[in-house]
């Protein structure tokens, strides 16, 4: 009893611990938007704000920045030198479309 107890303890730790990475099932309209400006280069909130503004619809720059963190905590982003300046590590949309 002690042993699958154990075994379930370290399951939700391992699943709580590292998020991994996303489904395109889980993207917002917004992500899939931020991940075509990713692989066209790197980018800062402001500048994705910015060019959101043109594309979509205006969003602020701090919920620009959370979808960005979002991002990078299922490791399809980076934050160079915690910079705010993001690079695309992983495309986490179906085969890398840009949808945006």
């Amino acid at each position: 009893m002690l042993t699958v107890l154990a075994c379930i303890v370290t399951l939700v730790s391992a699943t709580t611990d590292s998020p991994g990475m996303l489904d395109p099932t889980d993207l917002r309209e917004v992500d899939r938007y931020l991940l075509g400006y990713l692989t066209e280069g790197r980018v800062t909130p402001t500048y994705a704000r910015k060019r959101l503004i043109d594309d979509v619809e205006e969003y602020s720059r701090g919920y620009v920045q959370q979808r960005l963190k979002r991002l990078e905590e299922h490791s399809h982003v980076t934050n160079l030198l915690d910079t705010g300046l993001y690079e695309l590590v992983d495309d986490p949309r179906e085969g890398g479309d840009d949808d945006g």
